[in-house]
């Protein structure tokens, strides 16, 4: 097990807020965490019980700046999103509890 976290941080998009009640969650994770360390890492974290993960590689977008010196050009990172499903009868994720 790698020393850096698993978990980065939850995404929380329009969409994945919609398929919440169903039992999906989305988070960033580390690019070299595979499908059964996201799974432990959720489990132990949030104390839930994980059914199934995806996982894909979100590649960087090219981004510009227009300024008085011209034009600048540069990427966003590129990142690895996991998508966890819980089991119907696991407790629900809320990521608002401490804010």
């Amino acid at each position: 097990m790698s020393k850096h976290p698993i978990l980065i941080r939850p995404l929380v998009t329009e969409k994945l807020s919609q398929q919440e009640a169903q039992g999906h969650y989305g988070f960033v994770v580390a690019k070299d965490a595979n499908k059964i360390e996201i799974r432990k890492a959720v489990e132990a974290l949030y104390g839930v019980k994980v059914k199934e993960v995806r996982t894909m590689i979100v590649r960087g977008k090219r981004r510009r700046q227009f300024t008085r010196r011209g034009a600048s050009e540069g990427r966003t990172s590129s990142y690895k999103k996991a998508i966890v499903t819980l089991t119907p009868d696991s407790p629900r994720i809320n990521f608002f509890e401490n804010v």
